[in-house]
């Protein structure tokens, strides 16, 4: 974020309508070209107005002003705006040195407790804030604070300290973010989230006692848009640079600060997202956009020392209809956000159900993580979709060193030295899977190629997960491009990733419903060295440290009462030389849990490294009807059992149809009865027999039956102390040979039809289309080898292997692209090639050439010209030539020529150029144009 720069604009008579002439020299490099499918270009804003509001500066820093952080004075001017105002509408104002960081309430822009500012509270006209220009700020940029239905459009926040568009206590609702950017958004001292690490461990006053508050969990959540209740609106605004996150959505438990004891009509992690449409993230560290956590409620106390108002991982985004939660959930829609150069994560997004779509990721530490609320979430049933997305690992821009960017390495692909999100050995990832479930489907990646001090992979999940993992995860209709050599990555012991032995690393897991990802259709993908889900026909992937199965899986969540640091251990009878060794979720904890993924129909024995608990929960995860499991757990032989099963219904915790477990006298006879509540204990071995067996029907995406979660509990009673630990006696006496319930399908052998996203371009203006275009131009060598020459056209090749000149020319007004004419031109006939250039193209048409071999006389410089080349060129001799023009009476900016020497080509060249513009010539489509303008005004009427 620290490469933004400021610029001051000199008068250019001389310059044409794509060029500015500025005083100062650019320090940093600036994308100004879409790249890879994403648009990467640069924003710019105008920072001066007519009409300037700014506070008064002293040299430097003085008084209380929190100096020990900044040498620069921080007392600036403020603008409030208090309630029963006639009428508030400011509009094109540049508010410089505004803001107070050693004061509450001290902004450039403050809505203090205005209430309804829309035709709620009697206005006629809506309260609007309108390309306001407000930098150098030193405590945010706009602040709505206890006010509903503003309109913030067209405005500029730069170089700001703590959240700069800053929505205050958790109550502030029906406001529109519209168009607005905001960039260098850097920390300050107000509030807990505000502040980076040095301040957060040093500013305890507010902390209860010797408490030192930890800056990752507490603090260090600086944001550009700090949105503290989902019922807003975002569209085509630009979070381009903040210390920790673009857009953060967060959930207050209840109103805070001046709004506290508010009585809100519906909590906010339960409301219904408002419009998020086409917005843009990256230069962050933490994320681009990050949907989760609130804020601490309560004061300090003994019981809870942290600070009120410090980050706090208390709330779930969850929305209902109405927000009711007995009522229908209602899907939040993330539709067009374009994520790059983030650090961590492009978007990190937890809660259900939430839908990803129209997207795009490149060149972040991670493209997209979905995280859900864990083994039984607080919305039973929730899911998280990504649909129609592209992500890019290492894009063509590659970066520049400075302004605080310290990571650099070498690419993957073409081992060109670049920008990395962290250091050379972060494995990037695509998207991440964390818990689940979760939904990918027509996603195409691009550029995931690892390099020998990093595993960067298309598809990868969390590193050092304690958590569990659905198997209802799954992937469908996914493209991989021509650069992604490691589709999936399950992770191995090393560089961040460290011992991979947590219970979420084992148990990782999801299903490839069509093949797409592996070639297997209705397969299952696990880590290699997990033989809970295996059977002997199954395909080892070592590359990815995985395996591809067929089969039915679930979980089995175990729960065990007062039994802190124990270690259970499941063992499959039919690899009982691999068993695996689960540590639970929260070793210290006083509920130790534990849920392992599980092929159906197979027989397990549990095990501990302790004295076996005396009370034990088994719950049956993502069972449908009639799936079973038979589990053996150890205990001495001298335990007393009572067993009981129950529907638990969690929104009450309550308990229907219990059933008491009888005893039977042998396994056999348990096998008979295994519909029934039966159990059955070889004391001889020490195992405690019994069939899980789902009886309800479950729905959707739901953990549990539509009648509750089934749940056995086990009341042992036993003196013992032993370890209870009967691998020994268990093995060889019930293993059983393995083998597969599922047969596993053949191989595909033809390339998915259908599969990737149907996008081509993610660019800023939805509504401009794009027609990509792809160069192949090989050197002499592979000329002589038998390497094509290919034009590519929106994903048709045209190729040509002989020497000479080949044109295509495509229409600029049609969408999708119309191909008018190609033409060759052989050696012999390449002096007739001007003439055609002057006279046989259309008007508003694309022209697109490239040569193939060495021609020693391409005089066609001249005709070039009125096609848009900038001044007359040498072309001949050129190891390779391509040009792109235009016919008509524009010169497009987007016009270009590629030459290289002799012998040696121009490898690929990628290019997208706009279709349908009205500089062309082309039919208006206006109506088309204005439906930004039109959504806001549907947005505004229907708040």
């Amino acid at each position: 974020m620290y490469q933004a720069e400021e610029f001051t604009l000199l008068p250019c008579p001389e310059c044409s309508r794509f060029q500015v002439k500025v005083k100062e020299t650019p320090q940093f490099l600036h994308m100004g070209e879409i790249i890879d499918g994403v648009d990467m270009r640069a924003e710019v804003g105008i920072l001066t107005r007519n009409v300037v509001i700014q506070g008064e500066m002293e040299d430097s820093c003085y008084g209380e002003n929190q100096c020990q952080f900044f040498d620069y004075d921080t007392f600036g001017g403020h603008v409030t705006i208090r309630k029963n105002f006639t009428s508030v509408h400011l509009s094109y104002v540049e508010l410089k040195h505004m803001g107070q960081q050693q004061q509450l309430g001290r902004y450039p822009v403050h809505f203090h407790l205005c209430g309804d500012v829309d035709h709620r509270g009697g206005y006629r006209h809506r309260t609007s804030v309108d390309g306001l220009s407000i930098h150098h700020s030193f405590s945010r940029c706009i602040t709505v604070h206890g006010t509903d239905g503003l309109l913030i459009k067209d405005t500029i926040g730069f170089d700001t300290l703590g959240h700069c568009f800053f929505l205050e206590d958790g109550v502030e609702q029906r406001n529109i973010l519209f168009h607005n950017l905001g960039l260098l958004t850097k920390p300050g001292t107000l509030l807990p989230t505000d502040r980076n690490n040095s301040m957060c461990t040093t500013m305890r006053q507010k902390v209860f006692g010797n408490y030192i508050p930890v800056p990752a969990t507490d603090c260090m959540a600086v944001s550009t848009f700090w949105i503290a209740h989902p019922n807003n609106n975002l569209i085509n605004n630009a979070a381009a640079g903040s210390q920790d996150a673009g857009i953060w959505y967060l959930f207050h438990k209840e109103p805070t600060g001046e709004s506290s004891g508010l009585q809100l009509l519906t909590k906010p992690e339960l409301t219904p997202l408002g419009v998020f449409y086409n917005n843009r993230v990256h230069s962050s560290f933490k994320a681009g956009l990050f949907i989760d956590k609130g804020v601490k409620t309560t004061i300090a106390s003994a019981a809870d020392p942290r600070e009120y108002l410090c980050l706090d991982n208390n709330a779930r985004f969850r929305p209902h209809q109405d927000g009711d939660p007995e009522k229908p959930r209602v899907a939040a829609l993330i539709d067009r956000l374009i994520a790059f150069k983030n650090n961590d994560h492009g978007a990190w997004v937890r809660g259900g159900d939430i839908v990803v779509q129209n997207s795009a990721f490149a060149d972040n530490g991670i493209g997209l993580t979905f995280a859900s609320d864990g083994s039984f979430p607080s919305d039973e049933g929730s899911s998280q979709e990504v649909s129609e997305s592209l992500f890019v690992g290492e894009s063509r821009n590659y970066g520049f060193q400075g302004g605080q960017n310290k990571y650099v390495g070498m690419g993957g692909i073409d081992q060109k030295s670049r920008t990395l999100p962290r250091n050379r050995t972060f494995p990037i990832r695509g998207f991440q899977i964390y818990d689940g479930p979760i939904h990918l489907t027509r996603c195409t990646f691009k550029k995931y190629v690892p390099t020998p001090d990093r595993y960067t992979s298309a598809i990868g999940f969390l590193m050092k997960n304690p958590w569990q993992i659905t198997p209802r995860n799954n992937l469908s209709l996914v493209k991989f491009g021509p650069h992604v050599s490691l589709n999936v990555f399950f992770g191995k012991p090393g560089p961040w990733f460290e011992d991979c032995e947590l219970d979420g690393d084992k148990n990782s897991i999801f299903h490839d419903t069509d093949g797409s990802v592996t070639g297997y259709k209705d397969a299952y993908v696990g880590r290699i060295d997990n033989y809970l889900i295996r059977h002997p026909s199954c395909v080892n992937v070592t590359k990815w440290n995985a395996v591809i199965c067929s089969g039915s899986y679930a979980q089995v969540y175990v729960q065990t009462w007062s039994t802190q640091n124990l270690t259970m251990t499941i063992t499959r009878d039919e690899y009982p030389s691999y068993p695996m060794v689960l540590r639970g979720i929260n070793q210290k904890a006083a509920f130790p849990q534990y849920q392992p993924v599980i092929m159906l129909e197979k027989g397990y024995t549990i095990h501990w490294n302790g004295p076996a608990p005396k009370t034990v929960f088994l719950y049956l995860i993502n069972f449908n009807k009639n799936d079973w499991i038979r589990v053996g757990l150890c205990y001495p032989s001298n335990t007393i059992f009572q067993i009981t099963f129950g529907f638990l219904q969690r929104h009450n915790g309550s308990l229907s149809k219990m059933e008491d477990y009888e005893p039977v006298n042998s396994l056999e006879e348990l096998q008979r009865k295994q519909s029934e509540r039966k159990f059955y204990f070889d004391s001889g071995t020490g195992l405690l027999f019994l069939y899980l067996k789902a009886q309800g029907r479950r729905d959707g995406h739901s953990y549990c039956s539509s009648q509750g979660c089934e749940r056995v509990r086990i009341q042992a009673a036993t003196d013992s102390k032993e370890t209870s630990n009967c691998m020994a006696k268990a093995y060889p006496q019930y293993y059983r040979k393995p083998s597969a319930l599922k047969r596993m399908p053949a191989m595909l052998t033809k390339p998915c039809q259908g599969c990737g996203t149907r996008q081509v371009v993610f660019t800023s203006d939805p509504h401009k289309s794009y027609l990509p275009v792809q160069f192949q131009s090989p050197s002499k060598v592979e000329t002589q080898r038998g390497d094509p020459s290919v034009i590519s056209v929106n994903g048709t090749d045209f190729a040509f292997r002989s020497a000479g000149v080949f044109l295509l020319i495509v229409d600029a007004c049609s969408v999708p692209f119309r191909l008018m004419e190609k033409k060759f031109f052989s050696l012999a006939d390449v002096s007739l090639m001007g003439e055609y250039l002057k006279t046989g193209i259309p008007p508003r048409s694309v022209v697109l050439l490239s040569t193939r071999g060495e021609i020693k006389q391409l005089n066609i410089s001249d005709s070039l010209i009125p096609l848009g080349l900038a001044k007359p060129a040498h072309l001949s001799n050129k190891g390779s030539t391509i040009f792109l023009g235009f016919s008509g009476n524009s010169k497009p900016s987007w016009t270009k020529l590629f030459t290289s020497p002799a012998g040696q080509g121009l490898g690929l060249l990628e290019q997208f150029i706009p279709l349908q513009l009205e500089e062309y010539g082309c039919p208006r489509i206006g109506a088309v144009r204005r439906r930004d303008l039109e959504l806001l005004k549907q947005t505004s009427k229907a708040h």
